[in-house]
């Protein structure tokens, strides 16, 4: 049995926001959307990576009291969240295709450290690195 990391959350102001953007900007797809009370977990999948979840979570509870999921938001807003890495095998392509999706990015591909890599945030603020696959 192979064991290891299944799941990473991050927080999202609004998850039918998020989860619009993550499918139909970045064509992941849903794995889970299951909902207790006012708690959803809800986690994505990208089509290359069918054992890793992401998991796009709002702040508040049962998890955190009001003033910790506000501070959360704020930071959120303030795109203060550590950035996630996604590899590419073509990191400009990569960049035509989310642009042509209406995904608006804040670093253009750059050419540096033996790759290219670029950079886009999600409609919650999260960071993210586009980073294409080194060859050979």
């Amino acid at each position: 049995m192979s064991q290891g990391v299944e799941t990473v959350g991050l927080y999202v102001r609004d998850q039918d926001e998020a989860l619009a953007f993550y499918v139909d900007k970045l064509g992941f797809r849903v794995h889970t959307d299951v909902r207790n009370g006012d708690y959803r977990w809800l986690t994505v999948q990208h089509p290359d990576q069918p054992s890793f979840q992401l998991g796009l979570f709002a702040p508040g509870p049962p998890i955190h009291d009001a003033a910790t999921a506000q501070a959360l938001r704020e930071l959120l807003a303030k795109g203060a969240m550590p950035p996630l890495v996604m590899v590419v095998d073509d990191c400009r392509a990569a960049c035509d295709r989310m642009r042509a999706r209406g995904v608006e990015l804040t670093q253009e591909p750059v050419e540096r450290y033996g790759s290219v890599d670029a950079g886009f945030r999600d409609p919650s603020g999260n960071g993210w690195k586009l980073v294409q696959a080194r060859r050979g």
